[in-house]
């Protein structure tokens, strides 16, 4: 199985249905809320365990109810949790989610215990060196502190280690800390707003002049596009039943994060990406994505 270090984010997500999402100011009734576990870290690092990875996830819960639910979630499906820690006196990591008929959605996040990974809570260079010895690859997001995912970058650099970037959520500006961090990123995975953020373009190509050698832009149903340099592949999207597009985008990180390990062309990369992040919008909930056999399935034309 190939090896993937996540260092990120563990949320509890509130999540409620809605005919219609809100506008400013107005209230829009739902029938009932529904805790399930997430965080985009997390996320990811279940989709690449669910997809044949062997995933480990650092961050960071608080000590209450929520923590050790997520703990136990992720652990449940497969990831190694070891390396999630547990702090007093902050809470851990709540999102709000609603999401309307036909699968739209909108989310608020409170940062809790995540605001609080540092590269020393993760052991210094020392500890991330053990962490992410030996491993295929490095997926990061931007759920906690920027500062500690260029310390974990670095130190993946120094060891040969590729880093993924899964620039999300979608950055208000490119700041000296997140300037460094692309330079140190080897795959660049953002959506068309955090593409439009970071160069003022949906083209995969503008994202390598920020550093990375694979830019990687996602583009909903319609598919997913890609440059590495030697030009540009785009995949359409895949039509399926789609309910609910929540993690959507981490399932498709988590399979490219796996492809790009085991030394995957970009344009397979790219269709058995869009395959994952289909598949995992036909069900409810962030943490019911696709097996590799459902993925393999969808791509072959016989599932």
């Amino acid at each position: 199985m190939t090896d993937v270090v996540v260092i990120g984010s563990l949320n509890l997500d509130l999540v409620v249905s809605l005919a219609r999402l809100p506008r400013p100011g107005e209230t829009v009734a739902g029938p009932s809320a529904v805790r399930s576990p997430g965080g985009k870290g997390a996320n990811q690092a279940v989709a690449a365990a669910r997809l044949g990875g062997h995933v480990r996830l650092a961050g960071l819960v608080g000590d209450d109810t929520f923590g050790t639910e997520l703990r136990q979630s992720a652990a449940a499906q497969g990831v190694d949790v070891s390396q999630v820690g547990v702090v007093e006196d902050i809470s851990t990591g709540t999102a709000f989610i609603m999401v309307e008929d036909g699968g739209e959605n909108m989310i608020t996040i409170a940062a809790g215990a995540n605001g609080a990974v540092t590269p020393e809570t993760l052991g210094g260079d020392e500890g991330l060196a053990r962490l992410l010895e030996g491993a295929g690859a490095l997926l990061l997001q931007l759920e906690i502190p920027t500062a500690t995912c260029v310390a974990a970058a670095r130190t993946a650099r120094e060891l040969g280690v590729p880093v993924v970037l899964n620039a999300a959520p979608s950055p208000s500006a490119i700041t000296p800390e997140l300037a460094q961090l692309l330079r140190l990123t080897d795959v660049l995975i953002v959506n068309e707003t955090e593409a439009g953020a970071l160069t003022g373009s949906t083209d995969p190509a503008a994202l390598r002049a920020l550093g990375p050698a694979v830019g990687v832009v996602t583009l909903g149903r319609h598919g997913a596009s890609a440059d590495d340099g030697t030009g540009r592949v785009d995949v359409p999207g895949f039509t399926v039943a789609s309910v609910d597009t929540v993690g959507a985008g981490d399932t498709f990180c988590g399979q490219f994060t796996l492809s790009h390990a085991a030394g995957t062309p970009p344009y397979e990369a790219l269709l058995r990406s869009c395959a994952a992040g289909a598949l995992a919008t036909t069900v409810r909930g962030t943490r019911s994505g696709p097996t590799h056999d459902q993925v393999e399935s969808l791509v072959s034309g016989t599932g």
